[in-house]
């Protein structure tokens, strides 16, 4: 590995642990001739999986892309950054072990609405404003009732549930 601050080539490993299941390895390294610690992450190559958009292109799968449109959504809220890239893990996962070369936009859009859900229901309302087109208010204030009768059906349909005394 070649050291980011003096281009050098020699390093040695200081720490490693797999993480995301085993899917990958982060490693702290220290450049033996600076001194200075950096980190690097391994993962296994896979073969790779393109995307059908909605227009009928395809490109090819991109973490990065999905991670950052996740981000975009749960911004300023209280969904930390290790739950976010743990639930794009699980995603890049199943992805790979559903499909094996092409996988529709709909079917990536339809599993990170179903995670976000659970994570955050303003981060879902956001995604879903984007993913589905919303052309106005309405679209808003249909996708949120539906959110808020799902969340009186999880908490046995009681009004205020937490307030008796």
């Amino acid at each position: 590995m070649r050291c980011p601050y003096c281009k050098q080539d020699d390093d040695r490993v200081v720490n490693s642990r797999t993480s995301a299941e085993g899917a990958s390895v982060k490693r702290r390294r220290e450049c033996r001739r600076c001194r200075r610690r950096y980190t690097t992450y391994e993962r296994m190559e896979q073969s790779p999986l393109r995307v059908i958009k909605k227009d009928g292109n395809r490109e090819n799968f991109s973490r990065s892309k999905l991670l950052e449109g996740v981000l975009k959504a749960c911004h300023k809220r209280p969904a930390s950054t290790d739950a976010v890239e743990g639930m794009v893990d699980e995603i890049e996962r199943e992805l790979h072990g559903r499909f094996e070369n092409e996988v529709p936009s709909s079917v990536i859009g339809e599993m990170v609405m179903q995670r976000l859900r659970e994570l955050d229901q303003v981060a879902f309302i956001r995604f879903a404003s984007v993913y589905r087109e919303f052309k106005d208010v309405s679209d808003f204030v249909e996708q949120a009732d539906i959110v808020l009768g799902q969340q009186r059906a999880a908490d046995g349909g009681r009004a205020g549930a937490g307030q008796d005394r």
